[in-house]
């Protein structure tokens, strides 16, 4: 009786997950049904009709999106944003994280704790300072500006994450790996970023959703040859409210890719989340 109690509630609980799920998706299933559907369609039902009458779904709206000069432009600089704002987080935050960790240099307890305590200074007060900072040094409405922005407000996460991650570590391997004649960059390369990959993984998820998915920062910072995808939507419900043709599909795009990244690392992101939990 027991195991069929075991079976039933077990039953239970993966039908509570995957009406959860189902429930999450709902909102992504919905923008890519109104992206497939024309402008008629969409002003005259609701998105759910796609199910009963499946001609409806064309490609028409990502046809338009492609002709879109700006939407295309402004999701070619949220790569060119995203890209070097993520990787540059993650080697300078793992170079960093390692030295706090294991190389000894004078204030190495002091600077770290300096560091952290950078966690809590909100975005919001720094914006008008380094715009003003940008404005004097020619940096602002460029694309390395806002760049420089992310990866100084990621970093001290970055440190913090990788510091404790590369802690545990056990010294004994490290120790053997200096007796083989290995140095510093060696040891961090061959030893302490194939260990590392869960947390630098996770690390890098998160970075690329932060910034991928910015608006605060990139509405300050930027201009309209520089502007990412999320200002650029936002500016095309501004000036052209009925154009839902290209604010659908370029809306699923700008959703769709951090999902589909998030998704081809999940695994290594649980294992990173989940390190040092359990010893």
């Amino acid at each position: 009786m027991s195991w069929l109690l075991e079976k039933i509630n077990g039953g239970l609980v993966r039908f509570f997950l995957i009406v959860v799920a189902l429930f999450w998706l709902v909102p992504t299933i919905g923008l890519l049904a109104s992206s497939l559907r024309s402008p008629e369609d969409m002003s005259a039902s609701g998105w759910w009709q796609v199910f009963a009458k499946p001609s409806q779904l064309t490609f028409g709206s990502y046809r338009n999106l492609l002709k879109n000069g700006d939407i295309t432009h402004s999701l070619w600089n949220t790569v060119l944003i995203t890209v070097p704002a993520t990787v540059l987080v993650v080697v300078i935050g793992a170079l960093a994280g390692y030295a706090f960790a294991w190389m000894e240099f004078p204030g190495r307890d002091w600077w770290f704790l300096t560091v952290v305590s950078l966690l809590v200074v909100p975005v919001q007060v720094a914006l008008i300072p380094i715009a003003e900072l940008f404005g004097k040094i020619g940096l602002f409405g460029t694309i390395l500006g806002v760049v420089l922005f992310h990866v100084g407000f990621g970093l001290p996460f970055a440190v913090f994450l990788l510091r404790n991650f590369f802690a545990e570590i056990p010294r004994e391997l490290l120790e053997a790996a200096r007796l083989d004649g290995a140095g510093e960059l060696r040891l961090f390369t061959r030893v302490v970023m194939p260990l590392g990959g869960p947390a630098i993984a996770s690390l890098g998820i998160f970075q690329f959703l932060w910034v991928w998915n910015d608006m605060l920062v990139a509405l300050v910072f930027t201009k309209s040859g520089t502007q990412p995808i999320t200002v650029a939507l936002q500016t095309q419900v501004r000036q052209f409210g009925n154009n839902v043709d290209v604010l659908a599909p370029g809306a699923f795009i700008s959703m769709v890719i951090p999902l589909a990244v998030f998704f081809a690392f999940q695994r290594q992101f649980v294992t990173g989340v989940m390190a040092g939990a359990v010893k």
